[in-house]
């Protein structure tokens, strides 16, 4: 399937307590690499996001952002990380008596650093972090559901280009060869010419006119690059149809359509035969950048 790996979801509910938000933005990547952004009452489910991500996306740099916000004056409780505070306020001494420095660890100091201090709410049990994470949970599935669609919308677009170019691609494959065809016939009256010289000395060795006609005739041949190439684009199309992803796929086979485009430019003659080789390098070319952005 054409899927793109660009695009955006977002997803917001509100509860009596609280309101939850959800955003899910994804890019371009070689592979799936997944950045996920809790609050620290919700910090345990980030494992079992990850896993719906890989759900949902197989390749591509994904951020998802989750956020909460209390909705009512509720009693809190703020406390304070004192081993952590403890150590920072040691490496701080330490630093401050090798002469470095010479400021003093503040409260506001305390507050910046992650983890120094977490804010509980007191009314919420276990029932209702149960909850809490439930809701999360499939408010997150619901944006990785958005963000989905609008992936293969996006490869939708990216599926009508590429199968025109591919299409293009294909009746260049053609022209070059109706173009070998026609210097394979002007190759054979090169040949019989050699060989005529050849054959006029007395003395010509049967094996080198028998090298010479091999010689030319595996130089002229071009049936296996178009058979090669025929097959390159039946297979990309089979690939463009199926269900899982295919990006890395075709990327691979655009290097071994790439790979037959230059051999047959090193073996067919004729006029017009360079300005179609240019043509199918530029249409692979086209092709591999599109294809930067499947999935």
């Amino acid at each position: 399937m054409i899927k793109s790996m660009t695009g955006f979801a977002s997803v917001d509910r509100e509860f009596e307590t609280v309101a939850i938000g959800v955003t899910a933005r994804s890019v371009n990547h070689r592979h799936l690499d997944v950045h996920v952004r809790l609050p620290s009452r919700v910090a345990p489910l980030e494992t079992e996001l990850r896993g719906l991500v890989q759900k949902w996306i197989g390749r591509g740099r994904l951020e998802l952002t989750v956020s909460i916000r209390a909705k009512s004056n509720q009693p809190v409780e703020v406390v304070l990380n004192e081993p952590l505070v403890g150590a920072i306020a040691e490496v701080i001494g330490k630093v401050e008596k090798s002469g470095l420095v010479s400021s003093q660890l503040t409260a506001g100091d305390v507050l910046r650093f992650p983890g120094a201090v977490t804010v509980q709410n007191l009314e919420e049990d276990q029932e209702g972090r149960e909850r809490l994470s439930t809701a999360v949970n499939s408010d997150v599935e619901r944006a990785l559901e958005e963000l989905d669609a609008m992936r293969v919308r996006e490869g939708e677009y990216l599926r009508v280009d590429l199968d025109a170019r591919c299409g293009k691609l294909a009746e260049l494959v053609e022209q070059l060869n109706r173009v070998a065809d026609k210097g394979y016939s002007e190759l054979v009256a090169k040949l019989e010419k050699r060989v005529a010289d050849i054959c006029q000395d007395a003395h010509a060795d049967e094996s080198v006119v028998a090298q010479e006609i091999v010689r030319f005739a595996a130089k002229s041949d071009v049936s296996e690059e178009v058979t090669r190439l025929r097959g390159h684009v039946d297979h990309w199309r089979t690939l463009s149809d199926a269900v899982e992803p295919c990006g890395r796929r075709l990327d691979f086979l655009l290097q071994e359509m790439n790979r037959e485009i230059n051999t047959l430019g090193a073996k067919v003659e004729g006029l017009g035969a360079s300005g179609l080789i240019v043509d199918a390098k530029s249409e692979l070319e086209k092709m591999r950048e599109q294809v930067q952005n499947v999935e």
